[in-house]
């Protein structure tokens, strides 16, 4: 699988559009490559979107030019909306900030801020249109419309697919409405019933039969127009044969309503066995009207509870600031909107300030709280040349940065949209669930059916009146909305609560994994160690005549052009001690032995003993000796040539991460069996194992990144379940082998595609906060499916009247409806324990 790079994007790189899903692409860089039609180049973000352009080109090529004629882009304009190509074709658009204005008819204008266009006059348009918000079903997540509304399967609200900062709900503002209106028009008829059964006087004089129709004026709006989203959901569910919750509670309530009506109006035609004692039939207009309200306020309460798992969205976008400081080039400062920052931008960040996006330090010295984005409370000092990261917070000191990554390319954007993709994904546990869900809803109709057919048979009298009564119990208790709940609900609050830790979970499937696993299998080179080798030992071998520096000119002179990173620490080393160096000149590198060229006019070679053997150069054994000496110190050794001759050794070592050892111990306590896995070798691979506590028969080393997958694959063959963490780069295809694949992201692009699971910050003790964050998803699911299906267990029989043979105890419909609002509240609420889930 092909990683997105780690680097930041070139400021000045052209970018194109790829035609299929309109997702900016880098001519030559692009993914998918590139395709050539009609004497012109297209680029692609990834293969399957290039084999759909060949198959159609001018189907694409239609579309393309008419939405960016409907959205004001030209076929070069590049805004900072990112596209996501799913695998199914579908594109999702990330409504994030843009970076840029373009002109609707030349769209060769653009411009950083608001204005005309100078050719046209006309006003220049933001680069991101604007997007309506997508709304998706929390328990069947393949249901996507652009309008709140009900899914057509479960009947649930729809909720936004992306948490917004202005927290609006409709769905939710239009149940509190109908709620206040319900229980106005139902405490009335709550206060008769009361004072009938307390014998108090109701009415001041009016008759019975004026009483009827009053409760019938009441009621009506109650179920008619603040229960309309109910029976619209069970029609629908009838209709489209998916029957749900709201079958149930539809069938329930128009029953209750349904009969008081008939009985009102033509009671003299119904059987004797509707009758009580009074010889006239039971109204049921309080019941119908309070099984409605408590289920509105069910849903209320479920609507703020969901609402309430998107607060870790919304924390993280609340990280960005709406402004920027932009700095001019006569120095003036102007503060801007955020949608109006540009990659090149300098902007100034003052004490306390949020970064307004990801850049590097121009200028100033500054302690960066980076807690939210990497979960580390302390903060990280920054510099000029060092990366920032949007959303963080300076703490002391003023910054002057230069804008990389503006919009959706930010690390924060990307959080935000890998959480959503998290929250919206099914747990394999889940499809208990779902079973369940797809016999439940049938059962209950017939178990309601039973219990009518029972009664009327074999009840006291009124028996059709207890035989319908009990029914409507039957039906409204066990309605499935906490089960369904169960799973969803604890995957949105848990991934949630991993982002604002630093943990970033791909897809729920991954989060349940993780617990389960027994093997880690880990990569040295920026997973155990920091990644960025560093200069250790200079030595000289036998009677040299130049000193170590002198060496070390030569040796980082020849490697001043490489970017092999032990390239890059020996001319770090150099630089820090101060050494100047010199152009190299005839520089041949040997892929997998070293470098070779010439420094001040001698010929200067520099590499391992495989480069020794191609040059014809011996290798004394004191230099084997003092080479071996320094691999089991955990350093790289390398062969100095000057001129033909052996004339030292340069090593370079790659330090072992601060938290690596507290993170190992804190596996290994968990039972976790700790493999490292690495491309050194053994001799180096053992003495980073020895010094972490790792066994040798538990130290995998001179493994190539093409066969690290080969390796994962032989420890799954031996029964167990494998999580493999690497640094999302050269470990791409053992992270896909793995069960579970954890990629350690270092702040500069946290969409590690081969992983489940993301650590930012690069910290190994993430790996123990995932853990603990997958044991505790995992286990507060559990306890919502047990709820819900020992509630549903106990509660049919009780509605059902089993108990009324030995106790005389029936459940009133009104105590069902509550009881089952209250179902699915505790299981939301359980979820919602997450948040507060100690990692």
């Amino acid at each position: 699988m092909t990683l997105p790079s780690a680097g930041p994007p070139e400021p000045t790189t052209a970018t194109a559009k790829d035609p299929v899903c309109g997702m900016s692409v880098t001519p030559g860089k692009a993914r998918g490559g590139s395709a050539t039609h009609a004497g012109h180049e297209y680029w692609f973000c990834n293969p399957r979107c290039r084999e759909k352009f060949v198959a159609d080109p001018e189907r694409y090529l239609a579309e393309h030019t008419s939405a960016a004629s409907s959205h004001g882009h030209g076929p070069a304009a590049h805004g900072a909306q990112a596209h996501r190509a799913h695998a199914h074709g579908t594109v999702e658009a990330i409504s994030l900030p843009g970076s840029a204005f373009t002109c609707p008819m030349h769209p060769e204008v653009r411009s950083p801020t608001a204005g005309d266009c100078p050719d046209c006059g006309m006003a220049l348009e933001p680069d991101v249109p604007a997007v309506s918000t997508e709304y998706v079903c929390p328990m069947h997540p393949e249901v996507v419309q652009r309008e709140p509304g009900s899914c057509p399967i479960c009947g649930m609200a729809l909720e936004p697919r992306t948490a917004a900062l202005d927290d609006d709900h409709p769905e939710l503002r239009d149940m509190t409405r109908r709620l206040a209106v319900s229980a106005v028009l139902t405490a009335p008829l709550v206060v008769q019933s009361m004072a009938e059964m307390l014998g108090a006087p109701v009415g001041h004089g009016l008759s019975p039969g004026a009483l009827a129709w009053i409760q019938l004026a009441l009621a009506t709006p109650v179920v008619a127009w603040a229960g309309a989203p109910l029976f619209a959901r069970g029609a629908r569910s009838i209709v489209r044969r998916k029957l749900n919750m709201f079958t149930l509670i539809a069938i329930g309530i128009a029953a209750a309503y349904g009969f008081s009506v008939i009985a009102l109006v033509a009671g003299g035609a119904l059987p004797d066995a509707f009758r009580g004692h009074g010889g006239a039939p039971a109204l049921y207009f309080e019941p119908a009207a309070v099984i409605t309200t408590l289920v509105l306020v069910g849903q209320v309460l479920e609507l703020r509870a969901r609402r309430a798992t998107g607060s870790a969205i919304r924390a993280l976008l609340g990280l960005a600031p709406r402004t920027a400081r932009r700095i001019a080039d006569d120095g003036s400062e102007h503060e801007i909107p955020l949608a109006q920052v540009a990659r090149g931008d300098r902007l100034r960040v003052r004490p306390g300030e949020k970064l307004p996006v990801d850049g590097v330090v121009l200028d100033g010295r500054g302690a960066i709280d980076e807690a939210m984005v990497t979960g580390e409370p302390i903060p990280v000092e920054k510099a000029a040349g060092d990366r920032v990261i949007g959303g963080t917070v300076n703490g002391t000191g003023g910054l002057v940065i230069r804008a990389e990554r503006v919009g959706s390319e930010t690390v924060l954007a990307q959080i935000v949209r890998m959480v959503g993709e998290a929250q919206r994904s099914r747990a394999p546990i889940q499809r208990l669930a779902d079973v369940v869900a797809a016999y439940f809803v049938p059962a209950v109709l017939a178990c309601a059916a039973v219990t009518f057919a029972v009664w009327a048979v074999v009840g006291p009298t009124p028996a059709l009146v207890y035989a319908l009564v009990n029914a409507v119990a039957v039906l409204i208790i066990a309605c499935p909305c906490a089960l369904g709940l169960a799973t969803p609900m604890s995957i949105m609050v848990g991934t949630g609560r991993g982002a604002t830790a630093g943990v970033l979970v791909k897809h729920a499937e991954a989060l349940e994994v993780l617990e389960r696993v027994t093997t880690l299998v880990l990569d040295k080179t920026g997973t155990l160690t920091e990644g960025k080798p560093r200069l250790a030992e200079v030595e000289l071998l036998g009677e040299p005549a130049l000193s170590a520096d002198q060496l070390l000119h030569h040796a980082a002179s020849l490697e001043r052009g490489s970017e092999h990173p032990l390239a890059e620490a020996i001319v770090a080393g150099a630089a820090a001690r101060g050494i100047a160096l010199s152009p190299p000149a005839d520089l041949v590198s040997v892929p997998g032995k070293g470098v070779t060229g010439r420094v001040d006019g001698v010929r200067v070679a520099l590499g391992n003993r495989a480069l020794l053997d191609q040059l014809g150069i011996p290798e004394p054994a004191i230099a084997a000796s003092r080479a071996e000496a320094m691999r089991e110190r955990g350093q790289t050794a390398m062969y100095a040539v000057i001129d033909g001759a052996l004339v030292g050794l340069i090593s370079v070592a790659d330090p072992i991460k601060p938290s690596a050892r507290d993170a190992i111990g804190a596996l290994r306590a968990d039972g976790i069996r700790l493999v490292m896995l690495t491309g050194d070798s053994r001799t180096t691979a053992a003495a980073v194992a020895r010094e972490l506590g790792i066994a040798p028969r538990d130290t995998i080393a001179e493994v190539l990144p093409a066969d690290k997958a080969a390796a994962i694959t032989r420890l799954r063959a031996d029964g167990r379940i494998v999580a493999m963490a690497g640094d999302g780069v050269n470990d791409a295809p053992a992270l896909a082998a793995a069960h579970v694949g954890i990629a350690m992201a270092t702040g500069s692009d946290v969409a590690i595609e081969s992983a489940g699971i993301t650590l930012l910050g690069g910290d190994l003790r993430g790996l123990v906060r995932a853990r603990r964050l997958s044991r505790g998803t995992m286990r507060n699911i559990r306890q919502n499916l047990v709820f819900a299906f020992a509630y549903n267990l106990l509660g049919v029989p009780i509605a059902a009247g089993v108990l009324y043979p030995l106790f005389g105890v029936l459940l009133s419909p009104m105590i069902a409806s509550a009881a089952m609002s209250a179902s699915s509240v505790s299981v939301i609420g359980n979820a919602l324990r997450l948040r507060r889930l100690p990692l």
